[in-house]
């Protein structure tokens, strides 16, 4: 048999057909390649911008409900004091026969705790309000300091008067807070009413 002769560029165990392959990871070099697949890096960078802009907004609408719930719950405690204060002002009033007859709110306090009369003169008497239930300015304590004053829970004196002005025709006294604005214009109208139309009163907690 006659023997075939070998192609000077054909090697052993080589098939001359098969194309070469690159070398290394095809996945790994593509995903290296800062080229590829822009649309989709560019996507997530937006959906991240998106994400904070959401959590910022909980956290805002977070935060306004919870003071809105603090104003809430400050005002109700407001009007619970302002009620004991009435009551204790009545039964004031059916004891020495009339209120303290003041705008101060010191002397109040006072009058409440059975130290003075309805013209504030110096009496002896038992206290008609439980000190405990009510906080004061500065945190003074009413049974040694005259000058001490309750305190609304914004931490301003309750304001209280009762025939400080001439004429007073207003068959009661007049008892509130400034409330959360801690503004007040203080001034009543003509025969001792309070004065709601003032910007500075639009907040404020009547007892009465």
């Amino acid at each position: 048999m006659a023997r075939v002769p070998r192609l000077p560029w054909v090697r052993r165990g080589v098939n001359p057909t098969r194309r070469s392959q690159p070398t290394g990871n095809p996945i790994l070099s593509e995903a290296k390649d800062p080229a590829v697949r822009p649309g989709r890096r560019a996507f997530t960078l937006l959906e991240l911008l998106v994400t904070l802009a959401l959590i910022a907004i909980l956290a805002g609408l977070v935060l306004s409900a919870g003071r809105r719930a603090g104003e809430a719950s400050r005002s109700a405690r407001a009007r619970a004091e302002l009620a004991a204060l009435a009551a204790a002002l009545e039964n004031y009033q059916r004891i020495y026969g009339d209120y303290p007859r003041t705008n101060n709110s010191a002397q109040l306090l006072q009058s409440l705790l059975g130290r003075r009369g309805p013209l504030n003169t110096a009496m002896t008497g038992r206290s008609l309000i439980e000190t405990a239930r009510f906080t004061t300015v500065g945190a003074l304590d009413p049974l040694v300091d005259t000058a001490a004053v309750v305190a609304d829970p914004w931490g301003q004196p309750y304001r209280y008067a009762y025939r400080s002005q001439s004429p007073w025709s207003n068959s009661s006294y007049v008892l509130y807070s400034i409330g959360p604005d801690g503004r007040d214009s203080g001034t009543l109208l003509l025969g001792g009413y309070p004065d709601p139309m003032p910007v500075e009163n639009l907040d404020n907690i009547y007892a009465n």
